[in-house]
């Protein structure tokens, strides 16, 4: 990944490569002049409204992230605001692996969609864009104790286990969200995404720990209300962007719960309105109840139960052992003593040894290629754990390096073999090799021959912890999974790139102030060539209505747009919503503060 989203950001030039490989350049050239329309559109029914029920930073927080009414923000410029609060943002290629997304917010970054929503999903598109992304999340992320919950739930999500059914749930949700804003598709390939979408969601099983967060997650940074339940405010970026659910999501008919743990239990549709909104009546609560999740999760609890889940997962995760030895790879066995006491632990394929955080010299991935596999528990007649044994203390059990050894566990696994080496990190051993060795269970199974090679046997009397992906992360996952499926890139035909050159005519005039007398020939166009189109006439009404240069077009226009409210029920709330704020203009246009 080349540097040009670094924009002197501390945030964004920490980013390890990892998660830089999934940023895009923003290419600002690409939006259209509808594009940059629809952002003034959303944005100024959003002042207009947000400023009454949004929770109090809102409004301020836009001018701190380096937002404007009137444009589509530039990367440069959020960056160059969002630093002053010790933020960034990047651009994204739609959806990215929900632990990425995580991952993104525990290194304070924002992560932007590139694209944005087409007009005829002005209202709510279920694919993420720059104005969920940047008018939703950045200006919240102005509140200090907001910010906190945002980057703490980033360091918590990074580590949560994944099942398998959870890859293939993201997959579909992507491919889905990109079909449905995308130009010219066939309504029977967006049905069957729907059905497939629709198959896998049913088809889920016990929902996973990320499941679960993603409950949390969508509950709070998404649809989240603070304050009363009598009186809430928004801080959701869901309802923060969407100028159809932030008004409708205060009607009463909207059951307004608590937030609390239980919270968990609400499953979420994506492409419908929510039925039901959570009020937290402090960020500080938002925490509390992340916490309280966070304990019941595999990195916290370690276990047989855990290393249960990083099984069924079916992708690398990092299991740690009490001694701080962390083993990364794809586990496929587990041995558990009657005690329910992990004994044993093996992976498949690529694996690689770590040790807060940062891979052991030689035992990277390709050293470990074939697999990992170590006992786990404490020695046969040893009250000492072996992992406190200092060099003296595993000399006096023989344990010497170019000596014969032989070590038995509770477990009744007996290692034997030439020492080769011990790794000790700080006062634990963490790993002792052996040459010629041969692994036993007690009942006579071999786990590992001579002929196989050197021995690495793992040192620690517990799995304390289990989470999701590598230890080493830059070390391990040098590519990480990114879909093959790319939002569409849409080609504009002459009728489309003609449209283009009225929008940008009408806001060349808004800006400049002269020039109305050209009005009535766009008008006259758009009404000719373009009957499906309304948000420019829309901008001509502005513009005529707060001149009063063309009565006689101004009234011409209004019943135009009057007519197609009552004719095109699609339209209507749109148009209607277009006059309110036409005939209550936003009085003192939101720019970056010095």
């Amino acid at each position: 990944m080349s540097d040009f989203n670094d924009f002197n950001n501390e945030q964004v030039a920490k980013l390890p490569k990892h998660l830089r490989q999934f940023i895009v350049e923003q290419n600002y050239g690409k939006y259209t002049p509808i594009d940059q329309a629809v952002w003034r559109y959303v944005m100024r029914q959003n002042y207009s409204y947000l400023k009454h029920v949004a929770y109090y930073p809102y409004i301020k927080g836009l001018q701190r992230a380096g937002l404007s009414i009137e444009y589509i923000p530039d990367l440069q410029t959020m960056n160059d605001n969002l630093g002053k609060i010790g933020w960034g943002a990047v651009t994204v290629d739609g959806f990215i692996p929900p632990a990425a997304f995580m991952e993104y917010q525990a290194y304070k970054v924002l992560v932007i969609a590139a694209d944005i929503r087409q007009i005829n999903h002005i209202e709510y598109t279920p694919a993420p864009d720059i104005i969920h992304e940047s008018a939703g999340h950045a200006p919240i992320i102005a509140d200090e104790d907001y910010n906190a919950y945002l980057s703490y739930f980033g360091s918590i999500g990074a580590k949560a286990m994944f099942s398998s059914k959870d890859f293939e749930l993201y997959e579909a949700i992507r491919r889905l969200s990109i079909l449905k804003e995308a130009v010219n598709v066939d309504e029977a390939e967006i049905a069957k995404a729907e059905k497939e979408l629709k198959f896998i969601s049913e088809n889920m099983g016990e929902p996973s720990e990320m499941a679960l967060l993603g409950r949390l997650h969508w509950w709070t940074v998404e649809y989240g209300l603070i304050g009363t339940l009598e009186n809430p405010k928004i801080y959701g970026a869901g309802l923060l962007s969407s100028i159809g659910e932030s008004a409708t999501c205060m009607d009463p008919k909207i059951k307004k719960l608590w937030y609390d743990i239980n919270t968990v239990n609400y499953t979420y549709d994506i492409t419908q309105e929510q039925p039901q909104l959570f009020v937290t009546p402090t960020f500080q609560n938002l925490i509390d109840v992340l916490e309280a999740f966070a304990d019941t999760m595999a990195f916290r609890r370690g276990g047989a139960e855990s290393i249960l889940k990083a099984i069924e997962c079916k992708n690398p995760s990092t299991a740690v052992y009490s001694s701080g030895l962390q083993v990364t790879g794809v586990f496929t066995d587990v041995g558990i003593s009657k005690d329910d006491e992990v004994t044993f632990i093996k992976t498949t394929g690529q694996s690689a040894l770590a040790f807060d955080g940062k891979e052991l010299d030689g035992h990277s991935k390709h050293y470990h290629k074939d697999g990992f596999s170590s006992p786990v528990g404490k020695l046969k007649a040893i009250d000492k754990l072996l992992e406190d044994h200092n060099l003296e203390d595993l000399a006096a059990i023989g344990i010497l390096v170019g000596e014969q050894g032989n070590l038995v566990f509770e477990s009744g696994i007996d290692v034997d073999g030439t020492v080769k080496e011990i790794i000790r990190k700080g006062d634990k051993t963490i790993l002792i090799a052996f040459e010629g060795c041969t692994v036993k269970e007690a009942n006579g199974n071999v786990l590992f021959q001579p002929e196989w090679g050197t021995y690495d046997m793992a040192v620690g009397d517990k799995i304390v912890s289990v989470f999701n992906g590598a230890a080493d992360k830059d070390a391990y996952e040098e590519i990480t999974h990114i879909s093959e499926q790319l939002t569409h890139k849409i080609e504009y035909d002459d009728a489309t790139k003609r449209l283009h050159g009225l929008y940008q005519q009408v806001r060349d005039i808004r800006e400049a102030g002269e020039g109305t007398e050209k009005l009535a020939e766009i008008f006259n166009e758009l009404k000719t060539s373009f009957r499906y189109d309304w948000l420019c006439a829309m901008q001509i009404l502005e513009i005529l209505q707060h001149t009063a240069t063309n009565p006689s077009l101004e009234s011409e226009v209004r019943i135009y747009l009057e007519m197609k409210a009552a004719n095109e029920k699609e339209l209507s709330k749109l148009i209607n919503d277009g006059f309110h704020v036409i005939a209550n203009p936003v009085t003192q246009l939101i720019t970056v503060e010095d």
